[in-house]
C-alpha cells in the first residue's frame, strides 16, 4: 500500500497556455545539440570534431573528471558546429541531422541478472549514465557510490508541465525495465512518487519493485526534492540518486532493446503559444521547428517551465532534462503608476494586491516576462515559507549562501536543495531578488570547498 502525504505549502500560478493532451505533428530533425552546460560541474572533454558523421549513440564528449561517464548524439547525422563561449568554454556540440535515425546497437540486457558493478557498466557504455542526478547538489551521479535510495517523480506540478501519463503512454515496459536497472544501484529500494488524483487510473501503478508514495498539494509538490524531504531527508554524508521519467524511459528502452532512442512528446505551451499542442520531437533538437506555433511579437523560448527553465531564444536548443517549451511575450515595458495602479484585473498576485484575485482560482492570466519592479532590499519576511513546504529556513539559508559562510549553509539545510525547490520563492519575492542564482552560487561553494 502506498504512503499518502498531503502538503499545504505552495502555490499553482494560473498561467494561460496548457497543450491539449494529442500529438500535433513530429518535428522534422533538423540541428540537434548536446550542451555541457545542461550539467551542473561538468569538465567536458570533446571526442568529436566538426565534420565527423556520428550516428545516435555515439560519443561527443565524456566527462574529463571521470571519463567513463559518457554524453551521446541523440540522433544520426554531421557534426557541424562545436560551440565555444568565453576562454574556449564548451557551450555546445550541434550535429545536423541526416533524417534517417541511425543508431548505435546494443546488446539488449536483462537487468534480474546483474549486480551492481555490470549494471552501471552497462549504464556507462550505453550513454545512459548522465540521467542520473545526485543529492546533494544535484550534479551528476558518481558511479561509484551506493546511494541510500533513488528517487523518481511521477508526477509534476510546475506550470503548464506535460501530463505524465500522456506523455508515458504506451511506455509501460520501458519504464519496467528503467526501474529494474535501478533497483540493482541501491540496497535502499527505488521510491516512487505519484499526484493522488492520478493514481488509481494509471498505468503506472502497475510497476513492479518500487516503493510507491501518493502526494497532494499545490507545486512544488511534484519536485522530487520536495518528495525527498518528506520520505527520507538527506542528511550530512548520504546521497540519494533521483531519475526523471523520460529518461527513466529512455533508459529502460535502450536495456531493453539495444536501441539508443531519445524522441519524447515535447509540450508547447505557454501565453505566447497560439496553438498549445504537444509535438513528437528527439532530446536537444532546434526549437525552430515549433516557430510556427508562437505568435508574433517579441517573444520569449525558455526551454523547461517558466519558474526553472532556461531562456535559449528562438535559435536556441531544448534541454537535455526538458520536455516542455514555454513561449512568453517579452515584458519590455513599464507601466503608469506601477503597482499602485487601481483594479489590474489581468495581473495575478499571489498576496492579492491586485483585485484579480476576486475572479476565482479557475481563471487564468497571459503573463508575461515584465518583474514588475526591481532589485530592492533583502529583507526578513515569512512569504517564502507560504510556498516552500519543507523544514527549512530560506531566507538565513540563502544569507548564509551570499555571505559564504559554509558552516551555517550545512546547518540551515543545503544538502537537500537545489535552485529548483526554491523557484517559487524566487516568484513570490517582494525584493526581486534572484534567489535560485544565490543558491546555485552556495552550491558551487560547496562542491569546491568540500570535495
Amino acid at each position: 500500500m502506498s504512503e499518502h502525504i498531503r502538503l499545504k505549502k505552495g502555490l499553482d500560478i494560473p498561467l494561460a497556455g496548457a497543450a491539449p493532451a494529442k500529438i500535433a505533428e513530429t518535428v522534422a530533425d533538423d540541428l540537434v545539440a548536446l550542451k555541457p552546460t545542461d550539467f551542473k560541474a561538468l569538465v567536458p572533454k570533446l571526442a568529436v570534431k566538426e565534420g565527423d558523421s556520428v550516428q545516435a549513440g555515439d560519443v561527443l564528449f565524456t566527462d574529463k573528471m571521470h571519463p567513463a561517464v559518457r554524453f551521446c548524439s541523440p540522433c544520426s547525422g554531421v557534426v557541424q558546429q562545436i560551440v565555444r563561449g568565453d576562454k574556449r568554454k564548451l557551450l555546445a556540440v550541434v550535429v545536423k541531422a541526416d533524417g534517417e535515425h541511425k543508431s548505435v546497437k546494443f546488446d539488449a540486457v536483462d537487468c534480474s541478472k546483474l549486480d551492481k558493478q555490470a549494471m552501471t557498466e552497462a549504464l556507462l557504455e550505453r550513454g545512459l549514465w548522465p540521467m542520473i542526478k545526485q543529492r546533494p547538489y544535484g550534479i551528476i551521479a558518481n558511479a561509484e557510490d551506493t546511494p541510500k535510495s533513488i528517487f523518481v517523480s511521477a508526477m509534476n506540478t510546475a506550470p503548464l508541465a506535460p501530463d505524465p501519463d500522456f506523455i508515458m503512454d504506451g511506455r509501460l515496459d520501458d519504464l519496467q525495465e528503467g526501474v529494474n536497472a535501478l533497483c540493482r544501484l541501491t540496497k535502499g529500494g527505488v521510491h516512487f512518487s505519484m499526484a493522488a488524483a492520478a493514481e488509481a487510473g494509471s498505468a503506472m501503478h502497475n510497476l513492479k519493485g518500487v516503493i510507491f508514495h501518493t502526494f497532494d498539494g499545490p507545486h512544488p509538490a511534484g519536485n522530487v526534492g520536495i518528495q525527498i524531504n518528506h520520505i527520507s531527508p538527506i542528511n550530512k554524508g548520504e546521497i540519494v540518486w533521483t531519475v526523471d521519467l523520460v529518461s527513466l524511459a529512455a533508459m529502460g528502452r535502450c536495456l531493453r532493446t539495444g536501441e539508443f532512442d531519445m524522441t519524447r512528446p515535447v509540450a508547447v505551451t505557454g501565453p505566447a503559444a497560439k496553438e498549445p499542442c504537444y509535438v513528437m520531437g528527439v532530446q536537444g533538437m532546434s526549437l525552430k521547428a515549433i516557430a510556427k506555433y508562437a505568435e508574433e511579437g517579441n517573444v520569449r523560448y525558455v526551454s523547461g517551465d517558466v519558474l526553472t527553465g532556461t531562456n535559449v531564444g528562438a535559435e536556441g536548443f531544448l534541454g537535455f532534462f526538458d520536455s516542455q517549451v514555454t513561449l512568453l511575450e517579452e515584458g519590455d515595458y513599464y507601466e503608469l503608476l506601477g503597482w499602485i495602479k487601481p483594479f489590474r484585473l489581468k495581473k495575478f498576485s499571489f498576496s492579492h494586491l491586485y483585485w484579480s484575485w476576486l475572479a476565482g482560482k479557475k481563471k487564468t492570466y497571459k503573463l508575461d516576462t515584465n518583474t514588475n519592479g526591481g532589485p530592492r532590499a533583502f529583507v526578513v519576511s515569512d512569504v517564502y515559507g507560504k510556498v516552500l513546504p519543507m523544514d527549512i529556513l530560506p531566507v538565513y539559508l540563502l544569507k548564509a549562501c551570499m555571505a559564504k559562510d559554509i558552516e551555517k549553509m550545512e546547518n540551515l539545510g543545503i544538502y537537500e536543495v537545489i535552485p529548483e525547490d526554491f523557484a517559487l520563492c524566487e516568484f513570490v519575492c517582494p525584493s526581486k531578488i534572484e534567489i535560485q542564482q544565490i543558491l546555485s552560487d552556495g552550491i558551487d561553494l560547496m562542491l569546491k570547498e568540500m570535495a
